[in-house]
């Protein structure tokens, strides 16, 4: 059912430390999965594909049922996991189960989902019919940032279709991957249909050029995002890789200033900016100085420190070394020229003097040619550029390389239906910061944001994980005695012959 990191040989093995970004301890040590390993659990994943394959929808449904239902009772405990290696604070953990449980509780549904098509007498005698069949085994490989959500946007679904799927989630919060393990064993769901493998580059890699492997789903940075899907792709697989980001949020003069700031404080700080939904970059348009005073005056009321500590609004990054380079970007924006309006380099947390904290940081007067514009930063930053027209931000959501999400704040509906239609943008938020669809929908962006042409879960989900087989039937009834044959037919059925 799982597969818990590498087969220990001595000191060949090799590890990599676990933290708790709040305090910077090592809380444990993950084994890292070899070739070999990788090997062993694709091959175990194939001699459970076709018994898993075979099991009726009608098991596969009960199988889904019992795995929500054990998710659902075990909220608390993915939260804890996901707060003690990631760092985000509790509330907003359970928030990310919430969302993963929503794909599960989609793929419950598979019965309907997978219905095919039919079409009687599309010629004479003859009827048309399409099914939905699995690939095989399907790989996900997923980040550090939503270590219960993101691998539920993948897994659920990939199951329910008939197929197995060997998960290598991020080395750095591996826990929460084998409790989910242990929940789909107890569920019932056969041995091998569901592996975890924990690894780095070199388990990702075996993934990619393994033979075995049908397809594979990728979320993470877009400079890897590229890698994955020209790998994977290259060696015959079926890819789906999401990239990073650099969401804006366009305000509007005519918008609620602070309805708008209480959004994208929300949206620029929770999870201290590591997601990929996130907004890190405001579009003001015309006066932006209220909404500048609006945001600074919320970000500054948040409250840095341990994700277990209730009164905490926001947590550390994932590591000292990630701390360290959204630092970095903050003092290139104002050796630059940009106005640090909040910085969150001077955050002191007591007690949490070696944790890996940067507390929530505004910066003003932003223009795209700098680097804290340019680069997704991942981290707990809010830049504000400044336009005087609707026409010029939509110009610069455009020309942006990335795709993933976006918002604008209006009471404009003219406005609104504008950006909408033109914003070069996978996923449009109207007055909603962080516009993360629903289960049902699909999410993913578009240009760099994007490899591949299947968004991931919903309906896309569904197509992605299945292949389409066209059937073409007739059945000839018995021929009388001594009946003669039809002449064959050499040409196409046309006209009246159809």
């Amino acid at each position: 059912m799982k597969w818990i990191g590498a087969s220990l040989e001595g000191d060949q093995a090799r590890t990599a430390p676990v933290f708790n970004p709040a305090s910077g301890e090592v809380t444990g040590t993950v084994v890292l999965a070899s070739p070999r390993d990788v090997d062993r659990a694709v091959a175990e994943s194939v001699a459970a594909w076709r018994g898993w394959r075979d099991t009726s929808l009608t098991a596969r449904t009960r199988i889904l049922f019992a795995f929500r239902e054990l998710a659902d009772r075990h909220r608390d405990d993915l939260a804890r996991l996901i707060t003690d290696e990631h760092g985000k604070v509790l509330e907003d953990a359970r928030g990310e189960v919430a969302r993963g449980i929503e794909v599960i509780e989609f793929a419950c549904g598979i019965p309907h989902l997978l219905k095919g098509e039919f079409s009687e007498d599309v010629s004479t005698g003859v009827d048309a019919s399409s099914i939905r069949q699995p690939l095989g085994v399907v790989a996900g490989i997923t980040p550090f940032n939503f270590p219960v959500m993101v691998p539920m946007w993948m897994y659920p679904v990939a199951i329910a279709c008939g197929n197995t799927f060997v998960l290598k989630p991020s080395e750095r919060d591996p826990s929460p991957s084998l409790l989910i393990a242990d929940l789909w064993r107890e569920a019932g769901l056969p041995d091998g249909v569901f592996t975890v493998v924990h690894g780095d580059s070199v388990a990702v890699n075996a993934l990619l050029d393994h033979p075995d492997v049908s397809a594979v789903s990728f979320v993470g940075s877009t400079p890897v995002a590229r890698h994955v899907f020209e790998r994977a792709t290259s060696s015959g697989k079926r890819c789906q890789a999401l990239g990073g980001a650099k969401n804006h949020a366009v305000v509007m003069p005519d918008a609620d200033v602070a309805a708008a700031a209480d959004a994208l404080t929300a949206a620029g700080y929770g999870s201290a900016g590591e997601r990929c939904m996130a907004i890190s970059a405001v579009v003001a348009v015309g006066d932006a100085d209220p909404l500048v005073a609006a945001l600074h005056s919320r970000a500054a009321s948040l409250t840095t420190g341990p994700g277990t500590d209730p009164g905490s609004d926001m947590g550390p990054l994932i590591t000292g070394a990630h701390r360290d380079r959204v630092a970095g970007y903050v003092g290139s924006a104002e050796s630059e020229g940009a106005d640090v309006v909040l910085d969150g380099r001077e955050i002191k947390v007591p007690g949490g003097d070696d944790g890996f904290f940067v507390g929530p940081t505004l910066v003003d007067h932003v223009t795209p040619s700098m680097q804290v514009y340019r680069d997704e930063i991942f981290g707990p930053v809010l830049s504000v550029l400044r336009v005087e027209t609707l026409d010029q931000a939509i110009d610069l959501v455009n020309a942006n390389p990335y795709g993933n999400g976006t918002a604008i704040f209006t009471r404009d509906g003219h406005a609104a239906r504008r950006f909408r239609r033109d914003v070069q943008v996978g996923m449009v938020g109207i007055n909603v910061a962080i516009p993360v669809p629903m289960a049902y929908y699909s999410f993913g962006g578009w240009k760099q944001s994007l490899f591949g042409d299947a968004h991931i879960h919903g309906m896309e989900g569904i197509r992605f994980n299945t292949r389409m087989k066209s059937v073409t039937t007739r059945w000839p009834g018995a021929p009388a005695s001594g009946a003669e044959s039809s002449p064959i037919e050499l040409h196409f059925p046309s006209g009246d012959n159809r």
